[in-house]
């Protein structure tokens, strides 16, 4: 009840309040004209090179008609060497970094304006959690208020989340302190293994609608949401940046004996499996994999390159800008991804989208993606079949792969679209804004 006589309050003292940039779309501006509908963005970790997907999803927002504030929880340790990336980087506001005057202010202003409301806010953040996640609780609840204080001298009104883990916490403890609705996307694995730890039915009840990245996705969203939440679960697929699907697609020639393999150095993506799986091809073929890529397993990979006796045809080159990944696709025979749990991999996309077929695990959304027409599905964990798809990809003629390139690059553009993909979105975000 206090809860909503405080936001009752707070819409009245917003008309007589200044706030930092554009007013929102439904105050008029000074001179009768509606700004443009706006709306924030909260990521954990943001922008990311892992993640440009986000980024090539706010602008195509932009593009149609939608201003988007980017917020983030923290800032990537990850040096981006792409320029664009960097200027993201500089646009994105961080509630953590070195921020912890400002918290501390954020909390305190909190509690001398609406005492009860906040200690309510933190009350219910500290029993989410338990005991053993105090520590946890505390930090979303800081977070929190930090968030809605700036959502509120911006006159936002919505914020959408991508991921159902933290930052969503974050944004549903925000909702509790100041009048905003708040959305996500989903994308999986990591919320789907743990959907009892992340709540994810109590942030898919409170939330203003959901979206998962595939049908699949949409799937495990409705198992973990009750049934008279399931008309605000939808599909929004992810997209590739438009310069994937500008111009014509790279013609096969001269097909490469080079295959490209580009993911984070992390257990989920079964690297360790592509690896033997290289050592199990015969040494008479001739080819190369290309990695491209880092994390938390780098060195356990160039071990087990060593001790299986590849390393004269693996190579793994870190992480690359997007515009070196796309000439290292353009210039690859396949693409190459032996996951173990994905949500539906934008690089599956950037790879069909310039006429590159694709080995790819039939997981989650991938099939949805990928099929025979495209690419090589393949068992999850089975080294023999990653190792046979390997070899048919060697084996097929410079007009196979043509075709198959042609096919994927025709699913992608009517799949993955990022302006049509976008547009499904601002339809889905335009109620609430």
């Amino acid at each position: 009840m206090e809860a909503n006589v405080w936001r009752d309050a707070r819409l009245v003292e917003d008309e007589a309040s200044s706030f930092d940039g554009d007013v929102h779309a439904t105050r008029p501006s000074p001179a009768g004209v509606p700004v443009r509908a706006r709306l924030a963005y909260l990521v954990n970790v943001y922008p990311k090179i892992s993640h440009s997907f986000i980024h090539t999803e706010i602008e195509a927002l932009e593009r149609a008609g939608l201003k988007v504030d980017r917020f983030t929880v923290r800032r990537s340790p990850e040096a981006s060497p792409d320029g664009d990336e960097q200027a993201e980087a500089a646009r994105t506001t961080a509630l953590l970094d070195g921020n912890r005057r400002g918290l501390t202010v954020a909390v305190l202003r909190s509690l001398i304006a609406h005492p009860r409301l906040t200690l309510s806010t933190l009350a219910h953040a500290v029993k989410a959690h338990g005991a053993q996640g105090l520590v946890r609780s505390l930090a979303y609840f800081v977070e929190a208020t930090a968030l809605a204080q700036a959502l509120d001298q911006r006159g936002i009104n919505h914020i959408h989340v991508h991921f159902g883990t933290n930052s969503v916490a974050v944004a549903r403890l925000a909702a509790r302190m100041t009048p905003v609705s708040y959305s996500f996307t989903a994308h999986g694995p990591d919320e789907f293994d743990a959907p009892h730890r992340l709540d994810l039915k109590g942030k898919i009840a409170e939330a203003a609608f959901v979206v998962g990245v595939s049908d699949y996705g949409r799937g495990q969203l409705l198992r973990w949401a009750d049934l008279a939440h399931w008309g605000r679960v939808h599909v929004v697929r992810c997209a590739v940046a438009r310069h994937f699907l500008s111009g014509e697609a790279q013609s096969t020639g001269d097909v490469s004996r080079r295959l490209v393999c580009v993911a984070r150095l992390s257990a989920q993506k079964g690297l360790p499996l592509l690896i033997e799986a290289v050592a199990r091809i015969p040494r008479e073929r001739t080819f190369t994999l290309d990695i491209i890529g880092d994390g938390e397993d780098r060195a356990i990979l160039e071990a087990h390159i060593a001790r299986l006796g590849v390393a004269d045809r693996i190579r793994l080159l870190g992480w690359c800008a997007p515009d070196r990944v796309r000439q290292e696709l353009q210039g690859a025979r396949a693409l190459v991804l032996p996951s173990f749990a994905e949500g539906l991999p934008v690089v599956l996309m950037e790879a069909l989208a310039v006429g590159r077929p694709v080995i790819a695990t039939a997981i989650a959304g991938i099939p949805e993606l990928v099929d025979d027409s495209n690419g090589w599905l393949i068992p999850c964990g089975s080294v023999e079949a990653l190792a046979e798809a390997m070899n048919a990809v060697l084996d097929a003629t410079p007009e196979r792969l043509q075709a198959m390139g042609e096919v994927g690059r025709a699913r992608v553009a009517a799949m993955h679209d990022p302006d049509i993909n976008a547009g499904k979105l601002a339809g889905l975000l335009r109620p609430f804004l």
